[in-house]
This record gives structure tokens, sequence and C-alpha cells, in this order.
């Protein structure tokens, strides 16, 4: 069949269905096109799965630690891993299903469900249909990525998609990368009750942080009895028995009952046949955008993590919210104008917004640092979770902030007063003089910035 559209999407992820929901309430014809799991990586992989598994292992964490708290418990914590996966898979489905059934009803969209092919710049072949538009979306994400190590495809490995099949409790689970996916796995399963080794191959851990949060990030979790091995070249793999080798020198060796490769994503533009509409990628494979996110061809858009502009949730959303405002709303947005955020869902979590120290000093800003440990925090004692710091970049000339980095309890909500006061272009004593609620994380911002050092 043949069929006409005014737009094509390609991908339910983030941007996807609102993007749909935008174009449909303009008056478009839309035909979404979705090859598997409705939702995407978000919703079936990776926020809402894992952080529900988080909280599972923050519940167990929390018993262990109840007599901390005056709290009597009888015997050791047992994890029941059937439970915690159907509560998981709950939550996902639920999920997946509101998606899906939101994309189906929906007035002026029609959804396919396939394998979306170019078979030229405005035509799209999914199974036997070919549909045409003079508009099309590129939502199709990305996947993990597997570096061709030796012995790599000798063994069974779990990536952060096929550990969410995962319903038993690994004996020791060995985890190649030393970076956000890996560090939220690791801890999880320590929790859970594995022994947990990561393995990781540059000096210190999350490499694209200043060295002290690192440092911090690895105490915590060694704390918890999770094992570290930096500077790990020459990482091999081979099976003993049941179990799998990890090797990282001649004379070093680990030997675990199950091995997640956590060492990046990748995007999924290899089996689109780009090529048949002339979009350019990439050295990385990832599809090449404009600040308005157009591609080379026009009427192609690429918003999401396929367009190397963002690899997270919100930056998928906030690209589907630029396209929209462009195209529909006679906006002129543009990626450069957002403020890079992000967080890491250890516990205590990493929440950064902007620049860090390093980045500040290397751009020669006048910088001055505004730094408090979490144990001179008090609703962090009253808590009993003193782990961590809250660091803040402003810089001298401009009064306005760079960034802010808030490794500790509460941080991944508490980074948005300084968020939103980066949006708002708004000098430093803004936030200083605010008055924030008692007892808060948040109410520590302004006396931080009351701290200023050079």
């Amino acid at each position: 069949m043949n069929a006409a559209f005014d737009a094509l999407i390609v991908g339910a992820g983030q941007a996807g269905p609102p993007l749909a929901r935008r174009l449909t309430a303009s008056g478009m014809r839309v035909a979404l096109i979705e090859r598997k799991l409705f939702g995407g990586t978000c919703v079936n992989t990776g926020c809402m799965p894992t952080k529900t598994l988080i909280a599972s292992a923050r519940a167990a964490y929390g018993v262990r630690r109840a007599a901390d708290f005056g709290v009597q418990t009888y015997g050791p914590v047992a994890m029941d891993m059937q439970v915690v996966k159907a509560r998981k898979d709950k939550v996902t489905l639920d999920a997946r299903h509101g998606v899906e059934s939101g994309l189906k009803g929906m007035a002026g969209c029609s959804v396919f469900e396939g394998h979306a092919r170019f078979a030229s710049a405005r035509s799209v072949r999914v199974g036997d249909a070919l549909l045409t538009a003079e508009r099309i979306f590129l939502n199709v994400g990305g996947r993990a990525a597997i570096l061709d190590l030796p012995g790599i495809h000798d063994v069974p490995y779990l990536t952060n998609a096929s550990m969410m099949a995962l319903d038993v409790l690994p004996r020791h689970l060995v985890i190649v990368g030393g970076s956000y996916i890996g560090l939220e796995f690791a801890q999880m399963y320590r929790r859970f009750g594995s022994e947990v080794t990561v393995i990781e191959r540059g000096p210190r851990l999350i490499s694209g942080e200043d060295p002290e949060v690192s440092s911090a990030v690895q105490a915590i979790l060694e704390r918890e009895g999770i094992a570290f091995h930096l500077n790990a070249d020459n990482i091999c793999f081979a099976q003993r028995g049941n179990d799998i080798a990890v090797g990282t020198t001649a004379s070093h060796e680990v030997v675990g009952s199950h091995l997640l490769v956590a060492v990046g994503r990748r995007p999924n533009t290899d089996d689109l046949q780009l090529d048949a509409a002339g979009v350019a990628l990439d050295a990385r494979g990832y599809i090449t955008v404009d600040e308005q996110l157009r591609t080379n061809v026009p009427g192609i858009w690429a918003p999401g993590d396929c367009n190397g502009r963002g690899a997270f949730t919100h930056t998928a959303y906030n690209d589907f919210e630029i396209v929209a405002a462009n195209l529909l709303d006679g906006a002129h947005r543009k990626v450069s104008d957002r403020i890079d955020t992000y967080a890491l869902y250890i516990d205590p979590p990493l929440a950064r917004v902007g620049l860090s120290e390093a980045q500040a000093r290397k751009a020669d800003y006048s910088v001055r640092v505004g730094m408090r440990p979490m144990s001179r925090v008090g609703r962090a004692v009253e808590k009993g979770e003193t782990d961590g710091f809250m660091q803040i970049v402003v810089d001298a000339a401009t009064q306005k902030i760079l960034g802010a980095t808030i490794l500790g309890v509460g941080g991944d909500e508490a980074i948005h007063s300084i968020l939103d006061t980066m949006a708002a272009q708004a000098p430093y004593p803004v936030l200083q003089q605010a008055m924030h609620i008692h007892p808060t994380v948040a109410e520590l911002i302004p006396t931080l910035l009351g701290e200023l050092k050079p």
C-alpha cells in the first residue's frame, strides 16, 4: 500500500509522541512508526525501570541500616528478585501501554509497527507500505555499544537492556565500564546482595567529571563493598566453566557469575538506509543536525539521542520542544540555548548543571567557588546521609552562575533552584537573597553563595 501524510515520525521515544500530539493538533495528518517498544529507551530499558530497581535496592539498604535509626529488625535482609523484577515490569508496562494507547487513540495519527527504511528523501518503507510526507522526523534513539574486545563474543554478556530480563541475584556481577550506567547497576546489585567488581580502562571513574567528584563517588561505593580496578588495559574475556573471566593484564583476572558491559552508547542509525535519503552522519554514526535540529536534507529533522547533541530523556524532550516551537509557533529556539544538566542516580545522587570548576577555569573565567560538605547540611545530618558535597561556581566579573555540582541527598531536586536562576540569567545575589524553606538541602545554596572564594 501507498499512503501520503503531512508528517512521518520514526520512533516512539521521548520526542516522538509529544511531537505527534502537537502536529495533529495543528491539523496535520501524521504517521508514527515504531519497530519495537513504545516509549523508547527511557520507558523500557533506561530511566523508569532502572530507577524502579534502584528504589528496591534503596529499600533493602534502609532495612540494613534500620538499627542506626533505632528500628529493630530480625535476621538478614533477603531479596526476592522475581518480585523485584515484577514490580519493575509493571512500572515499565504501564508506561509503555500508556504511550501506545495514547498514540493509537490520537485523532489524526496513524501508527505503523515495523522497521522503517528510507526509499527516498520523502518516502519511508515499512513492510509492504510506502509512506510519503514533506516532513520527516527521526527519533530513533540509541543502544548499548559493544567494543570488539578479545573474547567478548565467546561469553554471555549483559547490557543495560538485557539486564531488564534478569530475575536472579548474581553471585558476582562484573561490570566493564565505570561511568553512569555501570555505577548505577553496581550499587543497585551490591545492595541486592551481589558481590560487585567494576573494571574501568581509565584512571578514574566518570572521567567527564572533576577529579574530586570521581574520588568522592568511588569512596562512597567502596564503603558499600564494591571493588574497583582502574587503569585496566588489555581487557579480554574467557569462559571458566559456568563463570566468566575478565582479564585486564597478564597477571590479573576477575571471575564472576555475570558480566555487564557498560562502555557507552551508539545511535540506531545503521539500518535506516539513510543513504537513500542523503542524510549525513558524523564519524560516530550520529545524524548531523544544525542548531534547530534540521539535518542536511531539507524537510528532515532528527530529535533525540540519535543526533549526538544530548544523551538524556530531558534533552530528547527539549529537542521536541525546539522543533515544535520553531515549526509551529514561529519561534527561533536553538539547542545551544539550553543549559547542560543531568544526574547520576547512585545514592546519594550526583546532580550537575553548567560548567564544572575545571571547565570554568579552562575557559578563563574569573572563577569564584563555594564549597560545603554535606556533613554541614542540616537536612543531610538529620537523615543520617552526609556523604558528598555541594559546590557552586560563579563568574566574578558578571556575578552570573556558571555551574554547580551537588553530590548528596536530595541533590537531584535541589540543583533546580540553581538551574532556574541560570536560565533566568539572573546574577547570583538574586538566589543568595532568596528565602528558602527550612529544613531542606536547597536552603544551604544561598549560604554557599555567601562563602565564595577565588
